[in-house]
C-alpha cells in the first residue's frame, strides 16, 4: 500500500488553480498561433494577436487570463492501491481550491444557493469533483476552471436513434452557430455521445481535457471530428465573433455505450482560453 498525504493534495490543487488560470497550455498557444497565420482577415489577425498578447502578459505577471476564473472542475484519477492519509480527499481538494483562489487573488464566482439568496461562498468552493479509480498507486489531478461564457452556450439533447450521425452533426452545428459568438471564439468544442443525459454531458466536459487537435483513437470518430471542424469553420463566425476562418480550434468527441432507445448528445463549448493544468502525485511506501 502506498500513501499520499492529504496536505500534499491540498498544496497541489492550490498550485494547479493558480497555474490553470494564469498560464495558457502550450498546445492551445500553438493552435492560436497557427490560426493567426491562416487568417486572411486583418481584423481576425488582430483579435488573435490580442489574445496571444493577453496570454503572454498573464503568464509573465501571474494574473488571470480572464476575469472569469470559473467554477473549478477537478478530475481525479486515483490508483486503486493508493491510500490518502491525514485527511479526507474531497476536503483536501476543496481546501486547495479555497487557498488557490484566495492566495492567487482570483475572482470568487461560486454562489451557495442557486435559487434564492445567491450568496457568494467567498473562496470559490465547493468545486465539482469527478473521481475515477484506475490501476496503480498514483494520483492524477487535473484542474479545469470553467467560465460561464462557453458553458451558458452549451447544450444537451436526447435524440432518437433514428437521428443517427446526421442528427448528431446537425445538433453540434446548430449549437455552435447559435452560441459561438458569445463564447469567446476560437473555441474548443467538446462533444459527448452515449450513456444517458448525465453521461453525455460529462463526456463532453472530459473531451476538453484532451490536448487541442489530438484526435479520438477511433478513426471513425476522428473522421467525424475533422468534418465537424471544417463545417464549423465554414460558418465564418471567426475570432471574437468578428468574422474569419477560425471559429473553432478543434472538435473533440468522446463516446460510450448507450441504451437501445437512446442517442444522447452533449456539446460543451470552451473559449479560446482553454485553461487546464495537471499534476501527478506518486504514492510513497510507508513502513509499518
Amino acid at each position: 500500500m502506498r500513501t499520499i498525504q492529504a496536505a500534499d493534495v491540498r498544496s497541489a490543487v492550490r498550485d494547479l488553480c493558480i497555474r490553470a488560470t494564469t498560464e495558457l497550455p502550450g498546445d492551445v498557444a500553438v493552435a492560436l498561433i497557427k490560426a493567426r497565420k491562416s487568417e486572411d482577415s486583418p481584423l481576425a489577425q488582430e483579435v488573435l494577436g490580442a489574445i496571444l498578447e493577453n496570454a503572454r502578459l498573464s503568464s509573465s505577471r501571474k494574473v488571470p487570463i480572464c476575469q472569469d476564473t470559473g467554477l473549478t472542475y477537478v478530475f481525479l484519477e486515483v490508483g486503486q492501491d493508493l491510500h490518502i492519509a491525514g485527511g479526507d480527499l474531497g476536503r483536501a481538494v476543496a481546501q486547495g481550491v479555497a487557498e488557490g483562489y484566495t492566495q492567487g487573488f482570483l475572482r470568487k464566482s461560486v454562489v451557495r444557493d442557486p435559487l434564492f439568496s445567491r450568496e457568494n461562498t467567498g473562496d470559490n468552493t465547493p468545486p465539482v469533483i469527478h473521481t475515477e479509480i484506475v490501476p496503480g498507486s498514483d494520483l492524477s489531478i487535473t484542474v479545469l476552471p470553467k467560465g460561464t461564457g462557453g458553458e451558458n452556450m452549451s447544450a444537451v439533447a436526447m435524440l432518437t436513434p433514428a437521428a443517427g450521425i446526421e442528427g448528431v452533426r446537425k445538433f453540434v452545428l446548430d449549437t455552435v452557430a447559435k452560441g459561438a459568438a458569445n463564447a469567446c471564439p476560437p473555441l474548443t468544442v467538446g462533444v459527448g455521445v452515449g450513456g444517458m443525459m448525465d453521461a453525455a454531458a460529462l463526456l463532453a466536459k472530459k473531451a476538453l481535457l484532451r490536448a487541442v487537435g489530438v484526435s479520438n483513437p477511433d478513426p471513425r470518430v476522428a473522421g467525424l471530428e475533422g468534418e465537424l471542424l471544417d463545417d464549423i469553420n465554414k460558418l465564418g463566425i471567426g475570432p471574437g465573433g468578428l468574422g474569419g476562418r477560425n471559429t473553432a480550434l478543434a472538435v473533440h468527441i468522446e463516446t460510450c455505450p448507450t441504451h437501445i432507445g437512446a442517442l444522447p448528445v452533449a456539446v460543451n463549448l470552451q473559449c479560446h482560453a482553454a485553461r487546464r493544468a495537471t499534476a501527478v502525485l506518486e504514492g510513497k511506501e510507508v513502513q509499518a
